[in-house]
């Protein structure tokens, strides 16, 4: 019997070391580092592994996790995948916001060390009436750190669309169902048919990709964004809310395919790029037109050297420069138009000139035109008689 007791003791202290830790004591324990609470810390504080055992998509039954921090410039951008934001500035004006059990776990976060947003939201919860609360306090800023998943909000995709950012949207839905209705700009990439499509990513790995599907129960997104880190993409975001929330929020869209049968398969209705004098060229009011009503229809990649791109181009374009596009021809999508800008149209004409040449059925053009890239990515066009 007595020779048993020492491997009881050592499975229970080994229990013990893997479980995420809860603490109410002085002092906290951070990596290596040994971090004294500070005045005003909420009583009960957690780790990054147990918070990151409570988070799941879909969400976990008698869990909310509410980021503290302000919506438009934190939260937004940037936060836990299923939290909800509350900021503390609003919260008494969004208390309806929190579960009706009050014996929930409510799990609090914002900015880190030095942001008491979070501890003070929690006291208010627990004067509510509310009995398990604990506060992560290393928040966002550690999460990050540590490779914890980040989702991101409508309104930031929204900003994104608006502002014709460089980013990639994924709708990773089956193609029976995205073709009912998709977030404009987004591609479908089904998760079932990711490792067929990874041509269609791209090239940069830097680039932001956000992965949606069909809400907070679909875990599509999740699934085909682990996927993608796999692969050496370093900037991997999803919206978990997805299409449903979109929808409500913004009205119906057309899918890729409704969009293709109301248009006679052009890119936008009302808007569609128009061939221009020259073989090969399309006209800088049809491409400015459908450029700015939808310039998720269509790839626009920049063929001059990094360091002219880097000065300035077009907002929303690639950088594929005209001496590395041979080798990266299968990086172009097969699903929308490819048009090619340079300063003059010389070089994009080359390009256009090898893609046609080796890039099969692609649907590739180029801009006949002086071209002004500013440093903010505006332009102005001079389309060559």
């Amino acid at each position: 019997m007595s020779t048993k007791r020492p491997t009881l003791f050592l499975a229970i202290l080994a229990s013990l070391a893997a479980t995420p830790l809860v603490h109410s004591t002085a002092v906290f324990a951070a990596d290596a580092a040994v971090v004294q609470p500070k005045e005003g810390w909420y009583k009960t504080l957690i780790d990054f592994d147990y918070m990151r055992q409570n988070v799941e998509i879909p969400p976990k039954k008698g869990v909310m996790i509410i980021d503290s921090r302000p919506a438009a410039r934190q939260y937004d951008p940037g936060h836990i995948p299923g939290a909800v934001n509350i900021p503390d500035s609003q919260f008494d004006k969004q208390v309806a916001m929190l579960p009706a059990d009050r014996a929930a776990l409510l799990l609090f976060y914002c900015g880190g060390v030095d942001c008491m947003l979070s501890h003070n939201s929690a006291v208010k919860a627990e004067k509510l009436g509310y009995t398990n609360i604990k506060v992560y306090p290393f928040g966002m800023p550690d999460w990050k750190a540590k490779g914890g998943p980040v989702s991101v909000s409508a309104a930031h995709i929204k900003k994104l669309i608006d502002d014709k950012a460089a980013y990639m949207l994924v709708d990773a839905r089956p193609k029976r169902v995205a073709d009912k209705g998709m977030i404009p700009t987004a591609v479908n990439i089904s998760d079932t048919e990711f490792d067929k499509n990874v041509d269609r990513l791209p090239a940069d790995k830097a680039t932001p990709l956000i992965f949606y599907c069909g809400g907070l129960e679909c875990v599509l997104s999740d699934k085909s964004a682990e996927k993608a880190r796999k692969l050496g993409y370093t900037n991997v975001l999803t919206y978990p809310p997805g299409y449903p929330e979109w929808e409500k929020l913004h009205g119906a869209q057309a899918g890729a395919g409704a969009a293709a049968r109301a248009t006679g398969g052009a890119a936008a209705a009302g808007a569609a790029l128009v061939p221009g004098k020259e073989k090969g060229t399309v006209t800088v009011a049809s491409f400015e037109q459908l450029w700015k009503a939808n310039p998720g229809a269509v790839m626009l990649v920049d063929v001059r050297d990094p360091k002219e791109f880097a000065a300035g181009t077009i907002k929303g374009a690639v950088n594929i420069p005209i001496n590395e596009l041979e080798k990266k021809i299968a990086t172009l999508p097969a699903d929308k138009p490819v048009v090619f800008v340079c300063g003059t149209g010389a070089r994009s004409g080359e390009a256009y000139d090898t893609v046609k040449l080796l890039g099969g059925k692609l649907q590739a053009s180029f801009i006949d035109a002086d071209i002004k890239f500013n440093a903010d990515g505006t332009y102005s066009m001079a389309e060559h008689k």
